[in-house]
C-alpha cells in the first residue's frame, strides 16, 4: 500500500523545528494550535513512533523525526521550485523567451527591457540556434522568440526587426590552393545553407574543417585557426573574431531578415512593449536599416 506525504504537514513540521514550538509555528502558519498537533499525530502514525522526544520548552525530535525532517526540507525546497516555477507573480505574466545565440551579447540589455515593460512578469530565458527556438516556439513552448531569418508558421506571427549583415571570420593557416576550410555549424541551420551556397555559387572549392551546433564551439574553433565561418558582422567587436583574409573568398551573404516570433497567448501590449524594448537593446547590430522603422 502507498503512503502519500502531504507537503501541508511536512511544512508545519518544518516550522514547528525553525519557530521552536507548536504555538509559533501555528501562528507563522495561520492555523490553530490543535490543528498543529492533529498534523503531527497523523506523522506519529506514519511513522509508527513519535517525532517528537520531547515537546514543550524542551521540544526535540526522536531520531526518526530528524530522519523525516531531512526528507521534509528536500520535498518542500522541490515543491516550492516547482510552483514558482509554474505559477506567475501576483499581478504579472511568466513568460518564456527565446533568444537566438547570435544575439548573445544583448541578453542584458534584452532582459532588463522585458523587465521594464513590465515589471511584475518572471521571465524564463532559452538561447541556442534560431531553428532550434523556431520549433520551440512552433510547439507552444515559448511566447517570444527573437529570430534570424523567422519562417511563416501559422503557430506564430512574426514581428520584423531588420536585416542583419553578416561576414566571413576566421584566418585559418592553408596551402595555396588547398580547399577553402570551413567551420560550419550542423543542420539544421540557416547560416550553414547561407556560407555553403555562397562559396558553391562562387565556384569556390571547400572542405569541412569544424561542424558544431553550438555558436561557442564555432567561435572557439575561429580562435584556434580552424576554419572560416559566416556570422553577424560585428562579431570581431562582439567576441575578438578575426575577418577573414583569404583570396578567392566570395562575397558574404545576406543580409538576413531577423524577426521577434510571437504567439498568440501573448497580450498585445506586453509583445508591443517586449518588440520596442529588444530593438532598443540591438541598437548596436549590424542592420542595413533602422530597427525602429
Amino acid at each position: 500500500m502507498t503512503h502519500d506525504l502531504q507537503i501541508g504537514t511536512l511544512r508545519t513540521l518544518a516550522a514547528i523545528v525553525d519557530q521552536g514550538g507548536f504555538g509559533r509555528a501555528a501562528k507563522a502558519l495561520h492555523l490553530t494550535q490543535p490543528a498543529v498537533s492533529q498534523q503531527m499525530r497523523r506523522l506519529d502514525a506514519f511513522l509508527k513512533e513519535p517525532v517528537f522526544a520531547a515537546t514543550g520548552r524542551n521540544l526535540r525530535l526522536s531520531p526518526a523525526g530528524q530522519e523525516l525532517l531531512a526528507y521534509a526540507r528536500k520535498m518542500l525546497s522541490l515543491n516550492d521550485e516547482a510552483v514558482a516555477r509554474f505559477t506567475p507573480p501576483r499581478g504579472g505574466m511568466r513568460v518564456n523567451v527565446g533568444i537566438s545565440d547570435q544575439f548573445s551579447e544583448a541578453l542584458s540589455a534584452i532582459l532588463g527591457g522585458l523587465k521594464r515593460a513590465a515589471p511584475e512578469s518572471r521571465v524564463t530565458l532559452r538561447t541556442g540556434p534560431s531553428e532550434v527556438l523556431t520549433e520551440q516556439i512552433a510547439a507552444g513552448s515559448l511566447d517570444l522568440a527573437l529570430l534570424i531569418d523567422p519562417s511563416d508558421d501559422p503557430a506564430y506571427r512574426v514581428e520584423e526587426i531588420g536585416p542583419i549583415e553578416l561576414a566571413w571570420f576566421g584566418r585559418p593557416a592553408a596551402r595555396h590552393g588547398a580547399p577553402l576550410p570551413l567551420a560550419l555549424f550542423t543542420e539544421p541551420s540557416t547560416l550553414r545553407g547561407l556560407t555553403l551556397t555562397a562559396v558553391d555559387g562562387a565556384g569556390v572549392p571547400w572542405t569541412s574543417a569544424y561542424e558544431g551546433a553550438e555558436l561557442i564551439g564555432l567561435r572557439a574553433a575561429i580562435h584556434a585557426g580552424l576554419g572560416i565561418a559566416c556570422l553577424v558582422a560585428n562579431a570581431d567587436e562582439m567576441w575578438g573574431l578575426p575577418s577573414a583574409v583569404h583570396p578567392g573568398l566570395p562575397r558574404p551573404p545576406g543580409p538576413v531578415p531577423t524577426g521577434l516570433a510571437v504567439s498568440p497567448r501573448v497580450p498585445q501590449a506586453y509583445a508591443d512593449s517586449a518588440l520596442e524594448s529588444i530593438r532598443a537593446a540591438l541598437d548596436g547590430y549590424p542592420f542595413t536599416v533602422s530597427q525602429h522603422a
